[in-house]
């Protein structure tokens, strides 16, 4: 084998008693964080979220040295191609709903709240989700999954929501331009309780950025490839995802923190 590698016997035999290097024994020690987190992560976390989770630790490591590790640990963040939603029942525009979220300068809790529905398949059927989350501190303070999607469904996310945080008056309640938002009863409960609604501009989808950015998470990370084997079992899932991304989860849009801890932040 010496021969064949062109090095000499006593080179071959120098090296395998050498120790390791400093790099080497540090890289190591870095594997094992990096396992470590992106375990905690489910999987989900690429190198950019680790070298942040990282360095909630102490440990300041270049991205590119994260995902030259991950690469050698075979890690790699969690991301799938996913089906898209059916725009069914979004065609209808309600003109007297303007968007009144634009422009408005986010300062605190319960100032904004969006809201969405998305569809789930669950043995060859859909189920639909109805998601509410304030907008500043991205944390899903709602949500309702069922069979329909209504004015039902978004009330009840709404209500859940609503009785969670319980804002003042003046809140604003933004959402896409769907049917579950701009029937009657749904447009009353918000004025009973002096919310303020506003809906995207017609044809801008990335007026609900957040809510679109949300569910992309949700499907990619956690349940693409998933079959759950009924409602309940669909259910428990999302309400695990949602406690992980409320909870745990690192935002880069609130400086890599997850949305409880962004939101503990502001009272400390």
């Amino acid at each position: 084998m010496c021969a064949h590698l062109r090095v000499s016997r006593s080179g071959y035999y120098a090296w395998t008693r050498r120790e390791p290097s400093k790099r080497a024994v540090k890289e190591a020690e870095l594997i094992d964080h990096v396992r470590r987190i992106h375990a905690a992560s489910r999987g989900y976390y690429g190198s950019p979220r680790i070298r942040h989770a990282l360095r909630h630790e102490g440990i300041t490591v270049a991205r590119s040295t994260v995902a030259r590790v991950m690469r050698r640990a075979q890690l790699q963040g969690r991301s799938a191609r996913l089906y898209r939603r059916s725009r069914v029942g979004q065609r209808a525009f309600f003109t007297s709903i303007a968007n009144r979220q634009r422009g408005v300068k986010l300062e605190r809790l319960n100032q904004i709240w969006v809201g969405d529905v998305t569809y789930l398949r669950l043995n060859g059927q859909w189920r639909y989700l109805a998601v509410v989350m304030d907008k500043h501190s991205r944390r899903i303070i709602g949500w309702s999954l069922g069979s329909q999607r209504d004015a039902a469904l978004t009330l009840e996310a709404f209500s859940h929501a609503w009785r969670g945080r319980k804002p003042e008056s003046g809140l604003i309640f933004h959402s896409d331009r769907g049917i579950e938002y701009a029937a009657h009863q749904y447009r009353q409960k918000l004025q009973q309780h002096g919310v303020v609604q506003s809906m995207n501009r017609p044809g801008k989808m990335n007026d609900n950025a957040h809510m679109e950015s949300f569910f992309h998470s949700m499907k990619s990370e956690h349940l693409y490839g998933q079959k759950p084997a009924d409602e309940v079992a669909l259910r428990n899932s999302l309400l695990s995802y949602i406690q992980f991304y409320n909870q745990q989860r690192l935002h880069s849009s609130i400086g890599y923190l997850s949305p409880a801890g962004f939101e503990r932040s502001l009272v400390s």
